[in-house]
This record gives C-alpha cells, structure tokens and sequence, in this order.
C-alpha cells in the first residue's frame, strides 16, 4: 500500500527498487498490483542485450513461500502436481499448482534449499493465492498425514528478486561474489541454487542464487532481504559496464519469453486449461507418485479421455507467413472457421518474423499444419511449428 498526499491510501505496490527504476527514466506498469518497469528506453535494445550481452531485471513482485520440516517434501507432493520430494537438495522443479477440477491456479517453480527446506516461488498476480491455497492444504494435509511437522511462511514482502540473463550473465555474477563462491558460480547447474555471498561497500550480504530464467538465455536470479536489495542492484549494474548489460523491463522479458516458448499465465495458463492442454502434461506425476494430491482424480480422467492429444485443443506454436503479427484474443481460422485462438503474439526482434502461442482443435495442432490468424477481418498465414521459436546455441 501507498499513501497519498491526502492521506488516502492505495493498492498501487513499489518493489524496493522502485527509486532505482525512477532515477533510470523508466516507463513504469501495473502488474499483479505493482508498479513495474515496463521499458527503460528502447524495448527493441533491451531485448536484444539479453541475447546478446546481458540484461538485470527486477523480479521483486514473484512470492517467496517456505515450507518448511521434516514432512514439507510429502506436502508438496499432496500441494502440487509434480513428485517435489524426488527433488535433490541445491535442485529445482518447474511445477503447477492445480484446483479439484484440474485447472491450473498458477505454474511455479520450487527449489529446495535444504533436506527440509522448500522455497516455493508463485507468478505475481498469483503470490497471495498460492499461499492461501498452500495453507488450506497444509491443514487438509496435516489432518490425514502423519508425514511430519510442516510449517509455512510467507516471505514475499520481505523478499527481493533481481535476474541476470544473457550470455554475460555469469561473467557479471562472478565479478560480485567473494573468490571462493566462483566455483559454486561456474559449476551452478541449470534449475539449481547454492547459497553464496555478494561482496557490497557495507560489507557481504548472503543471497540465494538461482541458475534460472524466463529468457531462454543461461542466466541467474538472485534472492534477496529488501533491505539489500538496492545495494545488489547497484553492484550488480557496475558489474556489468564492461559486459553490455542493461536494466530491462517487462516488455523485453515478454518478447523473450514469447521467442523462448514459455506460457505465461493469465494468457496461456488458466484456470479454465488443465496441464494436458497446456502441453505440460509432463510435469504432472500421475505415474511416479503414491497417494492423492489435489486435482489426481480430474487430471487423470482428462488424461484418459484424451484431452490435448486427441481431443479438445492444445497449445501449440505458430510462425507468421507474413510480415503481420497475431496478438492476444485473435481467432485462428482453418478454411475460414474458427479453430482455436492466440494467447500470445508478436513480432520476433531476435527471428525476424511474426511468432504467437494459441489453442487450436488437436486434429491442426500437427507441425505444417497451415492455419490463419483473423487480424481484425483480413486472413494472415500461419504455420503450426515446433516449440520453442528460439534456441539459444551453447
């Protein structure tokens, strides 16, 4: 919350870095709640910096969650789709938490820390849902387990999370460590964390170091106390002088996401699309993992019957013909019928050509497949194609 000069107060959230993003000119939009940088100056150049040298990003408005204790492992296996008490300390996994019915509430990722550490990080506009829903199953959990003490916390207000991407990224992390955290550094594997130091004028500050990203770029995220946030930030950017970085936006991180083939929800992931359509039927542990957890019944009738296989619709990738771009909400046609539609599109600044993400009838969802997109009553060709768009070369 904010306060006005009338005293009156709002729901309009700053990160911690907010000063940071004013004194650098940033165009600044509401996501989830929170004032966010949309672009700094050219969203063309940010983009194009991730790919090429290096971007810093504020990611401050995800959530943090911790579950914590000796049965935290089974909880999230009951919480969430995937088999998280499979995952190795200083490991991470992409996962999905799902409703009774099998909708998707929010697509997260969970690290564990420690043998009993969980850090669970929701999507902004999701963070407050996801603990809430994370408490009603830890209190379902708990009266029919007997796995162990578990106990969450809600840190998102009093975390921060900065991002490094691009293929300077580690250079950049390297040049703030101490010395004896660069092997830890070089040897972070990708979907992992270690615990490292970060050496500030002040003295040093322990951070989280995530080997993740929403680029499709080798990159890092840091975790952070909000009252480090601005210092990591600063070293972080003077690090980076040298190696062409540049603070980025949400603009430039949609268009890389786009490019990378990652669904973003509230376009892509809904509660109104199960796991299967999504194409992410995958991530879902019907197999591997004993017991109930929130959402097996439904999700394993959807599975039978086909859903994102041979019925319904299903995610799929489309590469513009033409020289125009599909957005959001636009129909896709099949010999003039509507046949599914675009979640997310744009032109691709890194490829050169129009991409989007849509659901389409399963039948078209074949690569080749030929389709058009209705741009606001004139055809424009498309061809379904094989995800992600761009892959960086290692």
């Amino acid at each position: 919350m904010t306060e006005t000069t009338t005293g009156r107060t709002t729901t309009e959230r700053h990160t911690a870095l907010y000063d940071r993003h004013a004194e650098l000119g940033a165009s600044f939009t509401d996501f989830g709640g929170w004032q966010m940088p949309l672009k700094y100056g050219s969203e063309l150049a940010e983009h194009r910096a991730v790919r090429e040298t290096a971007g810093l990003f504020d990611l401050s408005h995800m959530g943090e969650v911790w579950a914590t204790g000796p049965g935290a492992g089974a909880f999230l296996d009951y919480a969430l789709v995937g088999k998280l008490s499979a995952i190795a300390v200083g490991k991470a996994k992409y996962s999905l938490i799902c409703a009774e019915d099998g909708g998707i509430i929010d697509d997260l990722i969970v690290y564990r820390v420690a043998e009993n550490d969980f850090l669970v990080v929701p999507n902004a506009g999701n963070a407050l849902t996801v603990a809430a829903e994370l408490e009603d199953r830890l209190a379902a959990f708990s009266a029919s387990s007997d796995a162990g003490k578990v106990a969450l916390r809600n840190a998102s207000d009093e975390t921060s999370l900065v991002a490094v991407q691009g293929p300077n990224a580690e250079a950049i992390v390297l040049a703030v460590v101490r010395a004896q955290d660069a092997e830890a550094v070089t040897g972070l594997k990708y979907y992992a964390a270690v615990e490292v130091e970060v050496e500030l004028e002040q003295g040093t500050i322990p951070v989280l170091l995530a080997r993740t990203g929403y680029t499709g770029e080798d990159g890092f995220e840091l975790f952070v106390g909000n009252d480090s946030a601005a210092a990591l930030w600063d070293a972080l950017k003077a690090a980076g002088e040298g190696h062409g970085l540049i603070p980025c936006g949400l603009a430039a991180r949609d268009s890389l996401r786009l490019e990378a083939g990652m669904p973003l929800y509230g376009n892509e992931l809904s509660r109104e699309r199960s796991p299967f359509a999504a194409g992410l039927g995958g991530v879902v542990a019907l197999k591997s993992k004993e017991g109930d957890f929130v959402g097996r019944s439904a999700l394993e009738a959807k599975k039978a019957s086909g859903e994102g296989t041979t019925s319904g619709q299903r995610l799929v990738g489309l590469k513009g013909l033409g020289r125009r771009a599909a957005r959001g909400h636009y129909p896709i046609l099949k010999d003039g019928a509507q046949v599914g539609e675009v979640t997310s599109g744009q032109p691709s600044p890194t490829l050169g050509y129009p991409v989007a993400l849509a659901y389409v009838d399963v039948e078209l969802s074949a690569p080749g497949t030929k389709l058009d997109a209705d741009l606001r009553g004139k055809a424009e060709p498309f061809e379904v194609v094989e995800l992600p768009f761009y892959k960086r070369q290692k």
